[in-house]
């Protein structure tokens, strides 16, 4: 199913408890036995009735194959929606349109449409000459090609993208991808509400008027978190990162 329609149907449930819904992303696994462990948890997460799932797409398609069956299998035999991560990163136009058409000929309706980041080791954005530069790109491409088939999820940065030249820049790229046929934005990870908060009305004020769903990271260890922090430049309340330092030689604590 479409997820706007999908997230539409929940916000309108008369039952308010039914208004409050989550998804889960994973990153695909490399390996045969890592794909086996990776759909068991999604589907003992999938349990706990997340509205979807999200699967992501590593830079330049190299896990893309394994992404588009991933999707497939979860949706197929999970029972649950699925939505597709799909970067422009060191990806061809033709290899972007045979995703695009093996991911319609399976059934899939939902892509989160993503510049991307640079390859694992390389540290600044390489132009593709027969391929997609921007996000806004795909979401044009992909309304034009395939019209209402797929609902198309585009990313929001309420710390402001590493690359934009101003927070005013960035919010009104934003509004061009959702102008381009984004439905809703999905938000990189953030620790401070108050700067989620305003940057929502920021958003509202330069005419974004889609869904805005917040993402949301997990703490799930001391040192993953400080090397994630390095890499994304995230602000963290004083209080948060205080009450972590007693517990950092304990993972389960934290």
């Amino acid at each position: 199913m479409k997820l706007n329609d999908k997230i539409e149907r929940a916000l309108r449930c008369p039952d308010s408890k039914h208004k409050n819904f989550y998804s889960f992303e994973y990153f695909p696994a490399k390996t045969p036995q890592g794909v086996e462990n990776l759909i068991d948890r999604i589907e003992r997460m999938g349990k706990t009735n997340p509205l979807w799932v999200d699967i992501t797409w590593n830079a330049g398609g190299v896990t893309s194959d394994i992404t588009l069956d991933l999707c497939c299998h979860v949706q197929q035999y999970s029972g649950l929606d699925v939505m597709m991560h799909m970067t422009c990163t060191f990806m061809t136009r033709e290899k972007i349109v045979q995703s695009l058409d093996k991911a319609k000929e399976l059934g899939l309706r939902n892509i989160l449409a993503l510049r991307g980041d640079p390859p694992r080791g390389a540290t600044d954005w390489v132009h593709n000459e027969n391929g997609f530069n921007y996000a806004i790109d795909l979401v044009r491409f992909i309304k034009e090609q395939y019209g209402d088939w797929f609902c198309i999820g585009v990313a929001g940065y309420p710390e402001v993208h590493l690359q934009a030249t101003t927070r005013e820049d960035d919010i009104r790229h934003l509004k061009e991808k959702v102008d381009a046929g984004a439905d809703f934005i999905i938000t990189q990870l953030f620790y401070d509400n108050s700067i989620f908060y305003e940057w929502v009305d920021d958003c509202r004020k330069a005419g974004i008027k889609c869904l805005i769903i917040p993402g949301i990271m997990p703490i799930l260890g001391y040192e993953r978190f400080h090397k994630m922090l390095k890499f994304t430049k995230t602000k963290v309340p004083q209080e948060v990162i205080e009450s972590l330092e007693p517990l950092k030689n304990d993972d389960e604590k934290v």
